[in-house]
């Protein structure tokens, strides 16, 4: 099990980075949080998760253990994998889904597209005691990724690349962020953009 990959940041994206460490470039899937907080850095630190399947070897990457031992308690509920578990750590930060599940707050659970009120529900009953012992004094702040200046059809790219990645399907990712831009207008960050369309 690789526990972490500490290196040379080449490629940073909203969904995945790559990370050159002892002449292996790593090929990373991360959260929109974990992609925010690596903005701008020339090296980084990721705590890892490797998931071997028969048809591929796939590497998560996390900003910190708490991140990643957040993931790691999802995917260990019937009916959240590693791709719902990451579109979760993108629409929420880790203290928002800590609050939601210690509070059983089912609706914010359930905003996260591709979750319903069965597994939100289901996700609650199962993580609740656990989380409250285990997270009771988690605070995780990230910042936004700063795009100030950036041309937005760029963003727009960029976020509808995301969304995808995240498994939304094109048509779809593009009419949610369509109505999001006729709504709140292109002052929008990145990360704004992409978190307001998964909960679209």
């Amino acid at each position: 099990m690789i526990a972490y990959i500490e290196g040379k940041l080449i490629q940073r994206e909203a969904t995945f980075i790559i990370v050159e460490a002892a002449g292996i470039g790593y090929h990373i899937k991360v959260s929109l949080h974990t992609s925010s907080a690596l903005a701008g850095k020339s090296t980084c630190r990721v705590q890892t998760h490797l998931q071997i399947r028969e048809d591929a070897h796939t590497l998560y990457g996390f900003m910190d253990y708490e991140e990643k031992r957040v993931f790691l308690e999802l995917i260990n509920v019937s009916g959240i994998g590693a791709n719902t578990a990451m579109i979760m750590l993108s629409s929420l930060n880790t203290r928002e889904i800590v609050d939601a599940i210690i509070q059983e707050d089912v609706g914010i659970i359930q905003s996260v597209k591709g979750i319903g009120k069965k597994t939100a529900e289901r996700l609650i009953l199962e993580l609740k005691d656990k989380i409250r012992k285990t997270y009771d004094e988690l605070a995780i702040n990230l910042p936004e990724i700063n795009t100030a200046g950036e041309d937005f059809q760029k963003i727009k790219s960029e976020a509808l690349e995301a969304l995808v990645a995240l498994g939304i399907p094109k048509t779809v990712a593009e009419k949610n962020v369509a109505a999001i831009i006729k709504k709140q207008g292109s002052d929008l960050t990145l990360e704004a953009l992409i978190k307001l369309a998964l909960k679209a």
